[in-house]
């Protein structure tokens, strides 16, 4: 599974730095998308048949708490109580290199256990390999950064100078 995705990666830095990416390819970058939209649809409604194919079989699936999966055990998961109300993608950029696509965006998630719910404002970052999914792409690996919003100043401090005046 690592081989697999350190071939992708590879090959997708070699091909940027050898300057062969062909330009974006409009069809492509919207079957990325119907592909994401199709994995957000399925997480919510816990439909692993969907996810199975949506998914390749060298997933690597890490969640912005520094946890790892492969594609058995995020399927898996999925048997547990936790359920998901909502997946929604915004400012997200779909760049092509042949047979592999990076999607990156912001992804906000609601899940956890019922009453128990959590809000995940997330930076993410999908790789996607041309493969046997229902839209001609697979995931092969995720990685997410949680997005922490800014703290508040502390009420009563001076807010310090720009560094330009420092």
């Amino acid at each position: 599974m690592r081989k697999l995705t350190c071939f992708v990666l590879c090959g997708m830095f070699l091909s940027v730095a050898s300057g062969w990416a062909a330009p974006a390819d409009p069809k492509d970058e919207k079957a990325v998308m119907d592909t994401l939209e199709a994995m957000a649809k399925a997480t919510i409604a816990k439909d692993v048949a969907t996810l199975n194919k949506i998914y390749s079989e060298d997933l690597t699936y890490s969640h912005s708490s520094a946890q790892n999966q492969n594609k058995t055990e995020v399927l898996e998961a999925f048997k547990g109580p936790s359920v998901g109300e909502f997946m929604k993608f915004s400012d997200m950029k779909v760049r092509t290199y042949g047979s592999v696509a990076l999607a990156k965006g912001i992804c906000d998630f609601r899940n956890g256990r019922p009453g128990s719910m959590t809000d995940n404002h997330l930076n993410i970052l999908w790789v996607l390999v041309k493969g046997a999914g229902p839209y001609g792409w697979q995931i092969v690996a995720r990685q997410t950064t949680r997005i922490q919003e800014p703290a508040a100043p502390a009420r009563g401090a001076v807010p310090a100078p720009p560094s330009s005046l420092r």
